[in-house]
């Protein structure tokens, strides 16, 4: 009777364990998306109260910002589908 209830255990530990490392990835990319969303938004609010030397600069790095964003979307969006294939 515990040789059954332990194989259970084990198992059920392992599908647990393999669940969770294909789902940490794309919490990852997800909280890196968040993030340079959130510096796009911060330069965007400096370019527009800086004259215009500061200001080419600050829309640029948001630019920057926005296309990092959406790779590390696209990123947590394709881990997502790993996962749960």
């Amino acid at each position: 009777m515990k040789i059954p209830m332990l194989v259970t255990t084990i198992l059920a530990t392992t599908f647990a364990v393999a669940a969770f490392s294909q789902a940490v990835p794309a919490a990852k990319e997800t909280g890196k998306a968040v993030a340079e969303t959130t510096k796009e938004a911060g330069d965007n609010v400096k370019a527009a109260g800086s004259r215009e030397p500061n200001k080419s600069v600050n829309k640029s790095k948001a630019h920057a910002h926005k296309a990092k964003a959406h790779a590390h979307a696209h990123n947590a969006k394709a881990d997502a589908k790993a996962a749960v294939k």
